[in-house]
C-alpha cells in the first residue's frame, strides 16, 4: 500500500479478538504467564507493551526500517541512540543544530568521554578534514533547524560507509511521509514525534528507526535498559495523530510555501530560509531525496528592533516554542530553542537576533497572511522603516 493508506490504517487490523478499528490502550505493566517457561510475548511494559508495539511496528514500516522504538520524548530517543557511543568516541555533527541536541552532546555526553565536531555535513571536504581515527558516526539534521540547510544523504552516507561510520539522521522536520533516509542507505533515524508525527501539540514522544539486524538488536537492548519508553496512553495518542499525517503535511507544505513567498516580497524582510524556494542553495538536493517540504521555515527581519513588536502583535499565530502542530507558532531561536548554543557558534551559522522561526499550521493561508501582515505593519509603525 502507498504511505497514505498505511498511515490511515495504523493499528486498525492489529486487534484480533474484538476487531477494534482503534487499537486498544493496554494500561498494564505486568502480564500473566500461561505456565512456567511460557510467555504471551509480553512480560513487563518497559521491555514490551501491546499498544507501544503496534506503534513501533507501524513506524518501522513507514521508515523502511528493521526496528522501531518509541521513547518518552525526542531527547530520550537521542539519548538512547547516543548510548551506542562511549569513552573516546568522536562524532561529526551538523553545524546548524537544534539547541537541545547540542546541550545533550556538550553537557552530558562529554562526561562519558564522547566528543563532537560541528561541521557543514554537506561538505565532504569538511567531513574528511575533521574525521579522526576514533570517529564513529555522522549525526545529520536535514533540513536543519532553524536555517533549513540541506545535506545530500546518499552522498554523505556513501562517504561514511567507506570509513565504517554510522549515519544517523534527525528526520523530525520531514517525517517519513516526505523523506526516508533509511532507503538512502542511512542506519538510524530519530524523531521528536511531539512535532509533525503527533501533530496536535498534545503528546510528548520520540521515535527511532533502525536498519540492520545487529544494530537493531543493540538499540533494542539500550531502549529496554535505559527505560525511557513511551507509555500506552501516549502511544495511542501518537498513533491517532499519525493517521492524518499525510493530509496535515500536504497542508503544512502548501501554507508554508505561500507564506515564504509573501515574506520574500515584504520590505521589512531581509531573507527567507526555506528549501521549497528555488533560490535556496539546497533546493535541487531536497527535490532529489525528498518528496516535499516541511511546514517550517525561518526568516530574518532587516532590523532586530522589529522582532519584539512582531511577536507582540501576532494574534492567530502564537508566540510559542515547539513546531509541527496544527496551530501556527512563531519562535525566537536566539533566546529560546537555541539559547544553549554559544553566541559565537550561533553568529557563525546565522542564528542571530534578527532571525525568527515560523512553524506554519493548517489554518487558512489567507488568515495567516493577514495576521502576519498586520503584525509587520504594526512593527513598522512603531519602529519606522
Amino acid at each position: 500500500m502507498r504511505i497514505e493508506s498505511r498511515l490511515a490504517q495504523i493499528g486498525s487490523i492489529s486487534e484480533p479478538v474484538t476487531g477494534a478499528i482503534s487499537y486498544p490502550i493496554y494500561q498494564a505493566t505486568a502480564f500473566r504467564h500461561p505456565r512456567l517457561g511460557e510467555s504471551t510475548g509480553f512480560d513487563y511494559a518497559r521491555t514490551k507493551s501491546p499498544t507501544r508495539s503496534v506503534l513501533e511496528q507501524a513506524f518501522a514500516d513507514l521508515e523502511s526500517g528493521d526496528g522501531g522504538f518509541a521513547c518518552s520524548s525526542g531527547m530520550a530517543a537521542l539519548q538512547t541512540v547516543f548510548a551506542l557511543f562511549g569513552q573516546g568516541d568522536h562524532l561529526l555533527v551538523s553545524l546548524d543544530l537544534y539547541g537541545g541536541t547540542y546541550r545533550l552532546l556538550e553537557q552530558v555526553m562529554t562526561r562519558f568521554g564522547v566528543t563532537s565536531t560541528y561541521v557543514d555535513t554537506n561538505d565532504l571536504d569538511a567531513l574528511e578534514a575533521n574525521r579522526k581515527p576514533e570517529t564513529k558516526a555522522v549525526i545529520i539534521e536535514t533540513p536543519t533547524n532553524p536555517l533549513m540547510m540541506i545535506t545530500d544523504l546518499a552522498k554523505v552516507n556513501a562517504w561514511a560507509k567507506r570509513h565504517s561510520l554510522l549515519t544517523i539522521v534527525d528526520n523530525t522536520l520531514l517525517t517519513p511521509f516526505f523523506q526516508r533516509p533509511l532507503e538512502l542507505g542511512c542506519d538510524i533515524t530519530v524523531h521528536s514525534a511531539t512535532k509533525y508525527l503527533g501533530g496536535h501539540n498534545d503528546v510528548l514522544a520520540g521515535l527511532i528507526a533502525t536498519k540492520g539486524k545487529e544494530l537493531t538488536e543493540r538499540v533494542a537492548f539500550l531502549h529496554n535498559t535505559l527505560g525511557a519508553v513511551l507509555g500506552p496512553q501516549d502511544s495511542w495518542l501518537l498513533m491517532r495523530g499519525m493517521k492524518t499525517l499525510a493530509l496535515r503535511m500536504e497542508r503544512h507544505q502548501s501554507n508554508a510555501i505561500a507564506l515564504a513567498h509573501y515574506l520574500q516580497a515584504h520590505p521589512l524582510i531581509a531573507r527567507v530560509f526555506y528549501p521549497g524556494l528555488e533560490d535556496h542553495p539546497g533546493y535541487e538536493i531536497q527535490n532529489r531525496q525528498s518528496s516535499g517540504n516541511a511546514g517550517i521555515f525561518s526568516f530574518k527581519v532587516k532590523n532586530a528592533a522589529y522582532v519584539e513588536p512582531i511577536l507582540r502583535h501576532i494574534r492567530l499565530i502564537a508566540f510559542a516554542e515547539s513546531l509541527g502542530g496544527v496551530e501556527s507558532l512563531m519562535t525566537y531561536p536566539a533566546v529560546q530553542t537555541h539559547a544553549d548554543i554559544p553566541l559565537e557558534i550561533r553568529n557563525r551559522v546565522g542564528v542571530d537576533d534578527r532571525l525568527l522561526r515560523f512553524s506554519v499550521g493548517i489554518e487558512h493561508v489567507d488568515d495567516l497572511i493577514a495576521d502576519l501582515g498586520q503584525a509587520l505593519a504594526a512593527a513598522k509603525q512603531e519602529i519606522g522603516a
